[in-house]
């Protein structure tokens, strides 16, 4: 145990880097009523907040021998025993995952997406992302964007399958990320909703920030938002609901699930914006019973991306199929909601 004091800040030397190195700290008397979690955080800069808090929820920090809270309101003389976990080490793990290649050249994959995986470790999810299946899979991937990202030059949510493009190199990957910086990449998504939006189509052109409750949410922010546009056409309608084809005009997190939310049309089965999960039963109108919904993730899908190649210069499409999630509830819905 080495007892340290705020009157002398630790030097690098003193700050922890790895398990079982514990820290015994004194609460100085010019702190009052400040939470543990920031305390720790401006006595070990090295270590982000996000794993301090982490650390405490771990039970790795007693403060006056009792395992605290990160909220925690510290006191003049409390005593702190810090045992910081092991960092999350910066490699990443190659795992055997099948990857569904629509396309591959020298230059970059073209893959299609499942339901239910991550793209890049993040957050605690170190395992089973795309990341570590690109990195079993291939050997030539690009730094990528920061970080755990090698490859990665544009996302998709956990539960949104389709069209994403990986690239093998620097050079590539910056082209690329040129194309979509500049609205030069035509995508193109498709969705099932609630539904069936008033015009046949329209533009959606609201800005979107982060939730002001909700961290992990989007919303509609018309002062502070940043500008998102969406373009929809209604393919095929339905009694209660409907197949939109969507082309995003800008890239704004969550922005096509925040955008149908905001007109009233949100996503089947996306619960963060106010879908609901649909059954056979419901859409048959017969008495309810026990079965699984049809579609357990938010129904949608990136169907197709548009761009220049970086080595040829052509423009090329890739598309992807339904996935058969959204056709069973497409087959479903031709069945017992026709119009």
């Amino acid at each position: 145990m080495c007892p340290a004091s705020d009157s002398q800040s630790p030097t690098s030397d003193d700050k922890p880097e790895s398990a079982n190195v514990a820290e015994e700290l004194h609460v100085g008397h010019s702190i009052r009523e400040r939470r543990l979690d920031k305390y720790l955080h401006g006595r070990f800069s090295n270590l982000s907040r996000h794993f301090i808090q982490n650390a405490i929820k771990q039970g790795a920090v007693k403060v006056n021998g009792k395992i605290a809270k990160q909220s925690l309101k510290l006191s003049p003389g409390d005593k702190i025993d810090f045992t910081p976990p092991e960092p999350p080490s910066k490699d990443i793990l190659p795992e055997d995952i099948p990857l569904n290649i629509i396309y591959e050249d020298e230059e970059l994959i073209v893959l299609n997406k499942q339901s239910g995986m991550i793209v890049h470790p993040a957050r605690g999810n170190t395992h089973g992302t795309l990341v570590n299946a690109l990195v079993f899979y291939s050997d030539k991937l690009s730094t990528g964007l920061g970080e755990f990202r090698p490859g990665i030059v544009h996302r998709l949510d956990k539960n949104t399958t389709g069209v994403m493009i990986v690239t093998k190199n620097d050079t590539t990957q910056w082209k690329i990320a040129k194309q979509f910086e500049h609205r030069q990449v035509n995508k193109t998504y498709l969705a099932i909703v609630h539904g069936t939006p008033e015009l046949t189509a329209d533009r959606i052109n609201i800005p979107l920030g982060i939730h002001p409750r909700f961290r992990e949410k989007y919303a509609v922010r018309p002062d502070s938002g940043k500008e998102a546009v969406t373009f929809y056409e209604v393919l095929e309608p339905f009694r209660g609901f409907s197949l939109l084809k969507l082309t995003p005009k800008t890239g704004r997190t969550h922005q096509i699930r925040v955008h149908l939310s905001y007109i009233k049309h949100p996503i089947v089965a996306d619960d963060m914006y106010g879908g609901k999960l649909i059954y056979r039963w419901q859409l048959a109108d017969t008495e309810p019973t026990v079965q699984e919904p049809i579609l357990s993730r938010v129904a949608l899908h990136a169907f197709s991306l548009e761009f220049k190649h970086p080595a040829t210069e052509k423009t090329v499409k890739f598309e992807a199929p339904l996935p058969q999630d959204m056709q069973n509830l497409l087959d479903a819905l031709r069945e017992y909601r026709k119009i």
